[in-house]
């Protein structure tokens, strides 16, 4: 008969066998999953508690460090603002796509103080809609953002983009709502900046033809006039970058896009890049007044 102490013995010793075989199983598995001499477990971002924040948020801190430089403002000639297709000209490889490629590239060249009139400010900002624009225009003294407010910022051209993103999620009809936005905002950039001159950008081809056809195109149509009407004609230029990202049929070119079909990839920034600046070359030509 087997004493309790003999008993509890044998069922520590099949506690302790059965440890190990865990250990071994935990070990083959960590050999299967990592591979030998691959990086531990531990090392990975996956296993490290962290706080979440968005991209925006992120985006938004870094605009505000960038608007307490008051020396590198007052060099700055050109404000870049809108969403993630303004915003992404800043980017290189795609954060959520291995091997996709955004707009740095041609910003670095062009954008970043070679020719010193080209100096440039991007406010774009990932997702927004022109209202979420118009809260980071509103002075701060009104409850905003005040990303105009600094005195020592006075570019001779602010570049707008804005619009795609109310239509998803839109307020019908959408093109009167996209329309009516930009029209708020080209008159907040405006009062904010009254010397500067506005280039108002046309939205560009998404991968969806109905969306093209029902929002996008009739919304460039309407910028066409507003830009030509008082008293918009006085201090906004219109650039229609529509025609760039389209083939002959008016379809879509895929090859200047990332995989979503909504935002330019390097080749995509390019080509935009390859009409914006003889544009603003034009642009000075034409207004002895922009230096």
């Amino acid at each position: 008969m087997t004493s309790p102490i003999q008993s509890s013995k044998v069922s520590s010793a099949a506690v302790r066998a059965t440890m190990r075989r865990a250990a071994c199983a935990l070990t083959l598995l960590a050999t299967v999953a990592f591979g030998n001499g691959a990086q531990a477990a531990d090392d990975f971002a996956s296993t490290k508690p962290t706080r979440r924040v968005e991209y925006w948020q992120r985006r938004e801190a870094d605009i505000a460090v960038q608007l307490r430089d008051t020396e590198a403002l007052s060099n700055v000639k050109l404000v870049f603002l809108g969403d993630s297709i303004t915003d992404f000209w800043q980017l290189d490889e795609n954060p959520w796509v291995t091997g996709q490629f955004f707009g740095k590239q041609s910003w670095d060249e062009s954008f970043t103080g070679e020719p010193a009139e080209n100096r440039a400010l991007n406010l774009g900002i990932s997702g927004d809609r022109t209202e979420h624009v118009l809260y980071r225009i509103l002075p701060a003294s009104a409850g905003g953002l005040g990303q105009l407010d600094a005195p020592e910022l006075q570019p001779d051209v602010v570049l707008v983009l804005i619009g795609v993103n109310n239509t998803w999620a839109e307020e019908t009809p959408v093109v009167d709502s996209v329309v009516a936005g930009i029209v708020q905002v080209l008159t907040a950039v405006h009062a904010r900046k009254p010397e500067a001159r506005i280039v108002l950008q046309s939205l560009i081809p998404t991968n969806d033809p109905a969306k093209n056809r029902d929002a996008l195109l009739p919304i460039n149509r309407r910028l066409v006039d507003l830009a030509a009407s008082p008293p918009f004609s006085a201090f906004v230029s219109y650039l229609d970058l529509y025609p760039l990202f389209v083939d002959a049929a008016g379809e879509q070119i895929g090859g200047y896009f990332v995989s979503d079909g909504v935002h330019p990839n390097r080749n995509g920034y390019r080509i935009w890049r390859d009409r914006l600046v003889p544009y603003l070359r034009e642009l000075r030509a034409e207004k002895k007044g922009l230096k």
